[in-house]
């Protein structure tokens, strides 16, 4: 993996492929098979602005939590995809099933989202809205090698996850 070329890219993905080159002592061809290969293999998955909602007009980030009804899943999934002032979705544990994260010019356009357009959906059994104060770390992405190795003993006490079946998140994707 190039973990370089992607830290580079992270922090401008406008780089020229001869700066990037530079930065990451490599020649520009190869430079540009990596970057090539990235997109090819689906790691890269497309180059776009980076935009401060606030000045862009959205000064109202809320996350909605959401609690699903029981085989409706499918349906959920597709009515949220489509909702233009949805930025982010995720399907969580605990609580709530998913967390949808909306943008809004004031908190009438939250209470209109969370009420109006999300507690309206058959799909839906519960929302509990909560307006975001401060947005203070936002990071386009985060990489393996950014994240620092941690002695065994802070896992002591905690949870150890294990993953899903093969195949799974293909299962849980047919209608």
């Amino acid at each position: 993996m190039s973990y370089k070329i992607l830290t580079v890219l992270r922090d401008n993905g406008r780089i020229s492929i001869a700066a990037l080159a530079d930065q990451v002592g490599i020649s520009r061809a190869s430079a540009y098979s990596r970057v090539e290969a990235l997109v090819r293999d689906g790691v890269i998955t497309g180059f776009s602005a980076r935009v401060d909602p606030a000045k862009a007009g959205l000064s109202i980030c809320a996350l909605v939590f959401v609690t699903v009804l029981p085989q409706s899943w499918v349906s959920f999934r597709e009515k949220v995809v489509e909702m233009p002032d949805v930025e982010y979705c995720v399907i969580t544990t605990g609580e709530h099933d998913a967390m949808v994260l909306i943008r809004a010019t004031d908190v009438g356009g939250v209470h209109a989202f969370a009420t109006g357009v999300i507690a309206m959906l058959p799909e839906v059994r519960t929302v509990v809205s909560v307006v975001v104060l401060d947005e203070f770390v936002r990071k386009p992405f985060v990489l393996p090698t950014d994240i620092p190795e941690r002695p065994e003993t802070a896992r002591l006490g905690m949870t150890r996850w294990t993953p899903a079946a093969e195949g799974r998140d293909a299962m849980a994707a047919r209608p």
